[in-house]
């Protein structure tokens, strides 16, 4: 368990706290490409901040706080023009790097326009989103991940929750929930709402482990029926800090994003590509973004779906979970291993330096390890199951998405009919540099030294 006085700081968010300084060193996701082209000034809240977010006419980005530095009224609702952003109060004008370059009404033989300044972000454009980094000079290069850059069938499915982020982050290194809460559970809702919940889900974890690395944690398990050269062992999925998590199977490919929007607002974004073996690319004219379901009509928690019964978890447990009482026992390693992490990068950036995870070398991908044959259940059945069971059932493209698979695992049969070797999408299995100090397992009952 934590103290309060811990437990205050590993949550906290907000400029100025140790934990709200490491996270303003990261970049995220604000805004889906789309909605600037359909407007091109949105208000946006990161970190317990409001921003001004803008795309120019040239499509160029920009990010201000909200508070104009004139008079404070609000950025976002100014009007774009060129590559800056104009009050819609008094029409002073801000460009992308926060310069303030016209002031009607002042007389334009002074220097005061070189006083004023907004405090201006960096702001980037990848896969379909827009994203932002508030954080300090110099900035790091935004982290070009497998998942956003690779060819594949895009969605975006997203839900703005009720909780601090740590809780659900910490659910990213916990295997055993999955036997649970995505099996026993998923049985019993489908007995009672009468549909059948999938059958890989409920698979008993035998061993789980746990690995530091670059860019955050590999969580790993073996399952019944499984061995140490399944992919769920082998390979693994990780934890990417601090507030990603890289998954994947049957020729899926997903990040789960958590963003901070304040101390006790997440958003939680799934952003997920499809491209199977045997895939051919299918013409997409935008990626499709869909808001995924947290409460029903009742205010009770939708819990039919995987993603709403990790909801319904992270939620249950308050606004912010208190760890003054809870119990951790061998399983919760990860947990364990995650606060470290966390405590880490708090003391990182007290001394400037960089905290885990940020990049400043040019890349054009980041290749994550990810295990490919998720819970040893097959290609195609668990897309299917993941498409029909999870999120991917709200998403307005659900029969298109299915499709991909189908036609992909029937390019593979009739290659394999033919003697023909079948084409496999670079899909992110890559190599991570292990840290053996920081590395955890735990099986048949024993917690290592």
């Amino acid at each position: 368990m934590l103290t309060a006085e811990q437990n205050e700081e590993l949550t906290a968010v907000e400029a100025g706290t140790p934990m709200g300084e490491v996270l303003r060193r990261y970049w995220y996701p604000v805004a889906f490409t789309r909605e600037l082209v359909e407007f091109p000034v949105k208000r946006v809240e990161l970190l317990g901040e409001f921003f001004a977010l803008w795309r120019s006419p040239s499509g160029k980005y920009g990010i201000i706080p909200e508070p104009c530095p004139h008079r404070k009224a609000s950025m976002a609702y100014g009007v774009v023009e060129g590559d800056g952003l104009r009050c819609p109060y008094h029409g002073w004008k801000f460009d992308t790097d926060g310069a303030c370059t016209d002031q009607p009404a002042e007389k334009a033989n002074t220097n005061f326009a070189e006083r004023v300044r907004a405090t201006a972000g960096k702001v980037e454009e990848m896969g379909g989103l827009v994203w932002a980094y508030v954080g300090p000079d110099p900035a790091p290069l935004l982290p070009r991940f497998d998942v956003y850059v690779m060819d594949g069938y895009r969605d975006i499915g997203w839900a703005d929750i009720p909780c601090n982020y740590v809780q659900v982050m910490e659910n990213a290194v916990d295997p055993h929930h999955v036997e649970h809460l995505h099996g026993r559970y998923f049985e019993f809702i489908g007995r009672h709402e009468g549909f059948e919940a999938p059958a890989s889900f409920g698979k008993k974890h035998q061993r789980i482990g746990f690995d530091a690395f670059e860019w955050g944690i590999i969580k790993r398990r073996v399952l019944s029926g499984a061995s140490e050269d399944n992919d769920d062992w082998k390979v693994g999925h990780p934890l990417v800090f601090p507030y990603n998590m890289r998954v994947g199977g049957g020729g899926i490919h997903q990040m789960q994003i958590r963003v901070p929007i304040n101390r006790t607002t997440t958003r939680f974004m799934l952003y997920t590509v499809h491209a199977p073996e045997g895939y051919e690319p299918v013409e997409q004219e935008r990626v499709a973004d869909y808001e995924i379901p947290v409460f029903d009509d009742r205010g009770n928690h939708v819990v039919n779906y995987v993603e709403g019964q990790d909801i319904m978890a992270w939620v249950t447990q308050g606004p912010i979970t208190d760890r003054t009482t809870e119990h951790l026992g061998r399983s919760d390693i990860g947990v364990s291993l995650l606060r470290k992490m966390f405590r880490q990068a708090m003391q990182a950036v007290a001394k400037g330096e960089d905290p885990l995870g940020t990049i400043r070398e040019p890349h054009e991908r980041i290749d994550l390890p990810c295990e490919k044959d998720k819970f040893h259940a097959g290609g195609a059945e668990f897309a299917i199951d993941f498409c029909n069971m999870g999120s991917t059932r709200y998403s307005p493209d659900l029969e298109p998405i299915k499709q991909v698979h189908l036609d992909a695992a029937a390019r593979v049969e009739a290659d394999k009919a033919a003697g023909r070797p079948s084409f496999t999408p670079a899909g992110g299995i890559g190599t991570a540099t292990l840290a053996p100090d920081t590395s955890a397992q735990v099986d048949s009952g024993t917690i290592p030294r």
